[in-house]
């Protein structure tokens, strides 16, 4: 079992910048991938930006279209933690961001929340205009 706990968030205006956090704990996997993921009021939930491990130590990040150029996913594997750095916020960002893990090796990432077996509580990001 994988435990996640995501951290950060808050309120923030247009064009400013929030940090998230995600510490894993639990059992852990060496190849895999981690993601976020938001939900906006009445909307599903979609894929912000993933990071998959793969052989040779290397790793690849995916992003949303939508926010590539403003947030950056980053990893410290010996902390077993996830971060993502949002810049240049926009209202439309404001939703409930969740970290996911999928312990299955694909290729490339998916980005569809149903083959994520592990799941954050999610934490509240809302931008102000």
């Amino acid at each position: 079992q994988v435990q996640l706990v995501e951290s950060g968030g808050g309120l923030v205006q247009a064009v400013g910048s929030l940090s998230l956090s995600c510490a894993a704990s639990g059992r852990t996997f060496s190849s895999s991938a981690m993601g976020w993921f938001r939900q906006g009021p009445g909307k599903g939930r979609e894929f912000v930006v993933g990071i998959r491990w793969g052989g040779w130590n290397t790793e690849r990040t995916y992003y949303a279209d939508s926010v590539k150029g403003r947030f950056t996913i980053s990893t410290h594997n010996s902390e077993n933690a996830v971060y993502l750095q949002m810049n240049n916020l926009k209202p439309e960002d404001t939703a409930v961001y969740y970290c996911a893990a999928d312990p299955v090796f694909r290729n490339p990432l998916s980005t569809d929340h149903r083959q994520y077996a592990y799941w954050g509580q999610g934490t509240q990001v809302t931008v102000s205009s």
